[in-house]
């Protein structure tokens, strides 16, 4: 019976998955002066309020951005709704992505044009992402679900 128990578990703790969620930041608004560090725009707020009406039910335990205004403005409607603590990374991390695989309960992870390609493929092992994002591009949704070392991977969108 004990053998049985323990099988059972082993067998369920292989079968559980994580979904991770990853963005580029919404749009942001034209840089008037020399900062990089610049909010979102009107457009931008209303796809970040978009985000959250998609995620709210998804299970989220984990929200990470990086430590600029754009970031964290587009999960911030998220985050409200769930009461879920944003927590800031460096996307120069190289350990960051092994750091999510060790998580447990779904994440959300909202980052740049430059820095959504390396953390799909570097969580993943797959070359999904062919470079940067366009400068233009906003609203992709990578959805990476990971059963036990088992990966799927798909491109979604979501806002206007």
């Amino acid at each position: 019976m004990t053998k049985l128990i323990l099988a059972l578990c082993l067998l369920a703790a292989s079968c559980s998955s994580t979904t991770y969620y990853i963005v580029r930041h919404a749009e942001k608004q034209n840089a008037t002066t020399m900062t990089t560090d610049v909010p979102l725009s009107e457009k931008g707020m209303a796809r970040a309020r978009a985000l959250a009406e998609l995620l709210k039910n998804a299970g989220i335990k984990h929200i990470y951005t990086t430590n600029f205004q754009r970031t964290r403005a587009t999960v911030q409607p998220l985050a409200s709704a769930t009461g879920i603590t944003v927590e800031v990374y460096d996307p120069r991390d190289k350990d960051f992505p092994e750091k999510l695989k060790k998580i447990k309960g779904n994440v959300l992870v909202a980052g740049h044009s430059n820095t959504v390609d390396d953390l799909v493929n570097e969580l993943s092992g797959e070359n999904f992402v062919q470079g940067d994002l366009p400068d233009s591009a906003y609203g992709d949704l990578f959805v990476l679900i990971r059963r036990g070392k088992k990966w799927t991977i798909e491109k979604r969108h979501f806002g206007e």
